[in-house]
């Protein structure tokens, strides 16, 4: 089965969780809402139900990768290297603690299934302080920034990824307006930044994945590192951009203009 590409589940668990704990919402169903495309789900719900019963009322998100740790817990190794792995986590601020999911397909060539575990880790609180500091201004900011950044570099190129129906087009098309299922309070301009993010991240990958031999090896490089930054960025403010949304979800930020 080849499946279509879609926001971290990471991401989904962290809204739809968040979202639990404030009522009107079952734990299993957050999980499934979490991962829509999973024909098999394990893990995850005692340790949401322990979070929510010590008082938590926000699950946040990472999105980590290999020399990149910003924003992640900081925990042991074992951790820190199933986040790396994963390429993401959901943890809570308050009592420390976080969620791994392991993502495997199953079963025999062209009949297969998605199983989806959560494996739950420890990991340090994160200061309130940190929490308080996030706002979508700032990601909004740094996402235009860096945007405008990428684009300057790829267009040095003989051919630019963004010309003609070039890749953000094509990975808003892949990952398509129905498929994004988030929880429908959300604020509108989290929701623009999570489309946003998560749409340049995949556009990223997708030019990563087809580099163009046409290019000289001096152009080539500079290509990829652009589409490398720019993904990188993208995923920051995605995990960035969720973590906001969650903490309005959760009611910390009443009357808040992020």
């Amino acid at each position: 089965m080849t499946l279509v590409p879609d926001l971290p589940t990471s991401v989904r668990l962290s809204l739809w969780a968040t979202r639990a704990f404030a009522g009107g919402l079952d734990l299993s169903t957050a999980l499934r809402l979490a991962a829509p495309d999973a024909d098999h789900l394990t893990g995850g719900e005692p340790t949401l139900a322990a979070w929510r019963d010590l008082g938590e009322r926000a699950v946040l998100v990472a999105l980590p990768r290999p020399g990149r740790l910003h924003g992640l817990p900081r925990g042991d190794a074992d951790f820190t290297d199933a986040a790396l792995e994963a390429g993401e986590c959901v943890y809570v601020p308050g009592v420390g603690g976080a969620l791994v999911p392991d993502v495997r397909e199953f079963g025999p060539a062209g009949d297969t299934g998605l199983a989806v575990s959560w494996v739950a880790h420890g990991c340090d609180p994160t200061p309130a302080h940190v929490l308080d500091a996030w706002s979508l201004r700032d990601a909004d900011r740094t996402l235009r920034g860096e945007l405008a950044a990428a684009v300057e570099l790829l267009e040095r190129s003989s051919t630019t990824p963004w010309a003609s129906r070039g890749l953000r087009d094509l990975a808003d098309e892949q990952l398509g307006a129905g498929r994004w299922g988030l929880p429908d309070d959300l604020p509108a301009a989290a929701y623009r930044l999570l489309r946003t993010a998560a749409t340049l991240a995949h556009a990223a990958r997708l030019g990563l994945a087809a580099p163009d031999d046409s290019l000289e090896a001096r152009s080539a490089t500079d290509r990829a590192d652009a589409l490398r930054r720019l993904g990188d960025v993208a995923d920051t403010a995605l995990a960035h951009v969720t973590n906001v949304a969650a903490l309005h979800l959760a009611g910390y930020r009443p009357g808040r203009d992020d």
